[in-house]
């Protein structure tokens, strides 16, 4: 009886995480990704569109460096509520 209560603790403690993660709008979304980069003083500055479908963020434009693209993603993965990054951002120097 007690392997069993146990084993009944340990589901519904590694389960009501998952339950407990809110839907977050998409709109609020966008504007914590557009918050967050805007911020940043690598990607700050930078024309980057942002889009998010069901938390599926597509980031677009243009960016100076490989490495202000690879930030860009990883500052839009931090933000609650995004699932994936669709990174379209194209390096131009310009």
């Amino acid at each position: 009886m007690i392997k069993l209560l146990c084993i009944a603790l340990a589901f519904s403690l590694s389960v009501a995480p998952l339950v407990a993660q809110k839907h977050v709008p998409d709109g609020e979304v966008i504007d914590q990704v557009r918050v967050k980069l805007a911020n940043d003083p690598d990607v700050g500055g930078m024309n980057i569109s942002v889009d998010s479908k069901d938390g599926a963020v597509t980031l677009a434009g243009k960016v100076k460096t490989e490495k202000q693209r690879a930030k860009a993603e990883k500052l839009t993965k931090k933000v609650k509520g995004v699932v994936s990054v669709n990174n379209q951002l194209v390096i131009s120097p310009n």
